[in-house]
This record gives structure tokens, sequence and C-alpha cells, in this order.
């Protein structure tokens, strides 16, 4: 393969297929189909996020991934620092989970620069910053990024305000950054008792709070319950949405419980946390991972400081709350993810379920 032929012709498109044609994707006979699925707003950010949108797009291609824009470590951070822009690490891991390119891409896309200035640096992190600078907003550079990708679906940032994280921690301590409060118990073992944006009445974007509207499904995880899923609930406007939507709501419990954040969380004090930084009524249903860790690799997270989440079906079911138990996880490199597709699967399915229902 010719370089240059990795992505076929962006702007029409149409893409290089393994026996050399080309073909457009409105010709894709999966493409009328896809049309057809579910709206999905999927609100998160991080790994967990982009995790399930690469399930999410072979079932629909009715998708808007709503994103965290609280991030300030890694290269996001250094950008956000050096040239006033919005986080773009997030933003990045949705758009390639949701696009349509080359393997060969994807790794340009995602590759870190290893020596120099740049040390640390993704260069698909640059390639937004770039489109930022000759685009006229960061939103318009998100969609010009996705065009060429060949997104299925949009990505969207929660704000465009300048937002920084904040948690308050049991012993009244503050800590403030994205980044320090996910590593906070390197210094303050306390736990998070709450979190905070700053400023507190940072507007949404118009076609979030639309999208949200218009939803026949709304995700909720799965990710870093205090810095990837309730910086985007702490958004002015976004919760009375959420609620306010008859769409089916659905939580996607973390698999394993994450130090600094939700260390010995049940799946009840997960969507506690969530309710008591939100509202109550912003979850239907709970999806939760029922199978079992290997020993080894439990035994790995424990010494970590984390464990697999306890599935306290009573305490949820109480809350008027539904769950759906599955084995929704894999191993990846000995790490503990959700399965892009079983879960995907179990969300679609549940939304159309629900859908058929209400059409009654």
């Amino acid at each position: 393969m010719k370089f240059g032929e990795t992505t076929g012709s962006v702007f029409g498109r149409s893409f290089l297929h393994g026996d050399g044609s080309r073909k457009s994707v409105e010709n894709d006979p999966r493409h009328e189909l896809l049309m057809k699925g579910p709206k999905v707003v999927a609100i998160g950010g991080g790994t967990g996020l982009s995790t399930m949108l690469r399930g999410l797009k072979a079932f629909t291609s009715n998708i808007t991934a709503v994103v965290t824009v609280a991030d300030d470590g890694g290269g996001s951070g250094v950008l956000r620092q050096e040239l006033g822009m919005l986080p773009p690490g997030d933003i990045r891991n949705c758009i390639l989970a949701l696009a349509d390119t080359e393997p060969l891409m994807e790794q340009l896309l995602q590759y870190r620069f290893k020596e120099g200035n740049l040390k640390g640096q993704s260069f698909g992190n640059l390639f937004l910053a770039a489109m930022d600078g000759i685009s006229s907003s960061f939103v318009e550079a998100v969609k010009r990024m996705s065009d060429v990708l060949a997104v299925t679906g949009r990505v969207l940032p929660v704000t465009l305000e300048n937002v920084t994280l904040c948690a308050e921690l049991e012993d009244g301590s503050i800590i403030c950054g994205e980044s320090r409060i996910g590593q906070h118990r390197q210094f303050n073992k306390c736990r998070i008792k709450r979190v905070y944006l700053e400023p507190a009445d940072a507007e949404p974007l118009e076609d979030v709070i639309e999208a949200i509207d218009q939803a026949d499904v709304i995700v909720l995880g799965p990710g870093s319950l205090y810095t990837s899923i309730l910086p985007n609930l702490l958004v002015s406007g976004i919760c009375t949405a959420i609620k306010n939507s008859g769409a089916l709501k659905i939580y996607v419990c973390n698999v394993m419980t994450q130090p600094s954040e939700t260390e010995e969380y049940t799946v009840h004090d997960h969507i506690k946390a969530l309710e008591e930084h939100s509202c109550k009524g912003i979850i239907d249903l709970c999806i939760v991972n029922n199978s079992v860790i290997p020993d080894d690799i439990r035994e790995k997270y424990q010494n970590d400081g984390a464990d697999q989440v306890v599935i306290d079906r009573e305490a949820v079911e109480s809350e008027g709350i539904r769950i759906i138990e599955g084995d929704y996880a894999s191993l990846r490199n000995n790490l503990v993810r959700h399965d892009p597709h079983k879960l995907a699967e179990a969300v679609i399915k549940a939304a159309i379920e629900d859908m058929a229902i209400k059409r009654r």
C-alpha cells in the first residue's frame, strides 16, 4: 500500500478496502441499518468512555459522545497551559474510538514523542491543537478532525469554558486539579467527600443539551467516577436536562474500584455519589459486571489498593433502579477493562426494549 492511501479520500468519505477497491460509506449496506439505530448520548471521559464507544459504533451511527474538559495532566495539561485551549486528550481518544480509519493512522495519532520538548506529547493532541489554530472555534476543530477521520456520530466537549475540578476531602482539605485529585492518596489518604467545578456556573454547549433532549438512551460511564463522569454533571443545566429527558438513563458501573477515588465502593456507593452530586432520578438502570476476575489479576489490583466492585443488588433496587448483570469484562495487558462489544450490546438491547415499551 502506498503512502497516502491509508485513509482514502477523507472528505469524500470513501475508504480503501482490503481488496484495493474504494467504497463509499453511504453505499455500504450497514450504513442504512446503523442510521436507524437508537440515539445514544454517552457521557464521561478517559479510557472508559472511549472503550464503550468502540462497541457502540457497530450498532448505531446516532452517537453523541459528551466529554469532560477538566483534564489538566499530561500532554493535555501542557497544551491547555501553553496554548490556552481546552484539553484535547479525552476528546482525541473518543474521536479515534468512533473513527473509521486504518490501524496505521490510529497508531500515528496515538504516538507519543519519546525525546525533546515534545516528550510524552501525543501526535493526536498536536493534530487537534493545529486544527484548533485554523478553526473558528474548538467545536469546529473537533468537527473537522472528526470529518477527516470519518467518525461515526459526533464528539462534543460538555462546555467551552476553562473549568477546574476541585475536591473536598473528608478532613476538609481542598485539592484543585483533576490530575492531583486522581493521585491524592500519595499525599493525603482521606476519602473524597465531594467534587465541584470552578467556576461553578460554567455553561453547557447548546448542542449537548439538544442531544440529551433528543436521546433514546443516555449512558453515564464507565470511567473514573469523580474525575471523568461527575465533572460533566457539574456543568450547569446538564443534570436537569438528563432528568427531564424521556430517554432511558443507564449508569455503567466500573468493574474495579479505583485508588484515590472509589476505594471499597460498592455499586450502590457509586450510584449514591452520582445522585448526591446531581439529583435523584438520574439513573433508571445500572449495568454491572459479575464475571470472575482471575486470582492473580485480582491480587495485583489489591496490592495497588483496588478490588472488584461488590454488587449490592438489594440496596440498588431499593432506590428504584434496575440492575442488569453480565460478563462484560475483558483482560488486556493484565488490566481489567469492559469488553466493548459485550457492553455496547447490553446498552443497545436495553435501549431497544425501552423504546418498544414506550411505543405501546
